[in-house]
């Protein structure tokens, strides 16, 4: 799942045949100026600044200006960028036309383990989470979509008005569509107004969530997905999430500033697993990442070079449970090019590497892997018989996996009902 930022969002709505304001997204002033020359709506129209960045409440924190003229807003697109806030800097904001309303609405489709499901209120804006037991809902099966009647029912419950309830019902029909059609997770609309000049429906805002895995099927996504966690994505992460969605199969990376363990496992079960285990025994996680649903080599070599040039790293730890259908082989091969091209910059002076895995292809991909302790590399190997977690413990302890207490362990790891138990 990812997050696209308002402007996209907006441009998927209007894709979709709905009405959005006039907007532009722009990063300095100077931006804006040469905006306002192309564009004759921003001299002629009232105008609203908001924060172009992944953070709600943005009225609350002061980060939306309202009923602007040009001038106010080159101000205020001034003071928003470069604004910290809670360590977030703004480094962009969204100048949208201002829409003459009375009435807000919302409206939004989301996500279910059984379809979707499309919610409606006849009230919104800032407060809708004071008002949220006048939003109706309707439940939607996979592969199927909302009727009119449905439609018609679901307006008339959220309390629109009769003669309304025609626009609402075509309102909400296109946007289940463009949520269907888009391979989207979420989208939400709030406000949702009815201008006072022509009495059509506007959506003022857009929350998007996409199906980032889709991104293949799209090839007008031009977007950039939003980091959701403070600060842009980095030039890493970017290329990974770039990989990411060409390939079958999945890599996905998202560096931890100020981690001494660098984790490269197989699946985002193992990638929680892994990282928890980290964090209950002192260690310092310097990133997420995972690779699943068998990825070719090349794409886990992109991965693993990524990982490998992580700063201050002590270790890397290499793991999984035992797979299913990906190629261990294969995807050691990926990781083993990777800890050579790294090795070859200077990355892996002193990094020692752990590795845990199983599944097809374990012995010869394991051995390949053990190869590197030839080549120079600080590598310890281990199959399933070692319980996952257990090369945590170790590497953080700093032991030695050749030690006869690590053949012990794994010896018995390997014994009887036991030992299955604790993969």
């Amino acid at each position: 799942m990812a997050k696209v930022l308002e402007g996209p969002g907006m441009g998927l709505l209007k894709k979709g045949g709905m009405s959005v304001p006039n907007y532009v997204v722009v990063t300095s002033t100077e931006w804006f100026e040469q905006s306002a020359s192309a564009h004759a709506w921003l001299k002629e129209s009232r105008l609203v600044v908001k924060a172009h960045e992944a953070v709600g409440s943005r009225m609350k924190l002061g980060l939306v200006k309202v009923d602007l003229d040009l001038a106010a807003a080159k101000r205020a697109v001034k003071e928003m960028i470069g604004k910290t806030l809670g360590g977030m800097t703004i480094s962009q904001v969204i100048v949208s036309e201002m829409i003459p309303h009375k009435e807000e609405y919302y409206i939004s489709v989301q996500s279910t383990r059984e379809g979707a499901e499309l919610l409606l209120a006849s009230v919104g804006g800032i407060e809708i989470e004071s008002n949220w037991d006048k939003v109706k809902k309707l439940s939607v099966p996979i592969g199927e979509i909302p009727s009119k009647n449905e439609l018609t029912d679901l307006a008339k419950r959220a309390g629109f008005d009769k003669d309304l309830v025609p626009a609402v019902v075509e309102f909400a029909a296109k946007l289940y569509q463009c949520f269907d059609q888009e391979d989207a997770q979420y989208m939400e609309i709030n406000p949702l107004v009815l201008r006072s000049t022509d009495r059509e429906l506007v959506a003022l805002d857009a929350v998007t969530l996409l199906d980032a895995d889709a991104r293949f099927r799209h090839p007008d996504w031009d977007f950039s997905f939003a980091a959701e966690f403070g600060r842009p994505y980095s030039e890493s992460e970017r290329a990974v999430m770039e990989v990411d969605s060409k390939i079958k199969g999945s890599v996905k990376f998202i560096e931890i500033p100020g981690g001494d363990t660098a984790l490269l496992p197989a699946g985002g079960g193992a990638s929680v697993f892994y990282t928890d285990a980290v964090v209950a025994l002192g260690g310092k996680p310097a990133n997420y990442a995972e690779y699943s649903g068998d990825p070719p080599d090349w794409a886990v070599e992109v991965l693993t070079e990524k990982v490998c040039f992580l700063p201050n790293i002590k270790r890397i730890i290499v793991g999984g449970a035992i797979a299913n259908f990906t190629n261990v082989k294969k995807t050691f091969a990926g990781i083993m090019a990777g800890f050579r091209k790294a090795k070859a910059a200077g990355r892996m002076n002193g990094v020692e590497i752990w590795v845990r895995r199983g599944g097809p292809y374990e012995k010869e991909g394991l051995a390949a892997m053990k190869t590197l302790e030839s080549e120079g590399f600080l590598i310890h190997v281990f199959d399933r018989y070692t319980p996952l977690t257990d090369i945590v413990d170790m590497s953080l302890k700093k032991e030695s996996a050749a030690s006869p207490r690590d053949q012990a362990r794994s010896a018995k790891a390997g014994s009887g009902k036991a030992g299955e138990a604790r993969r």
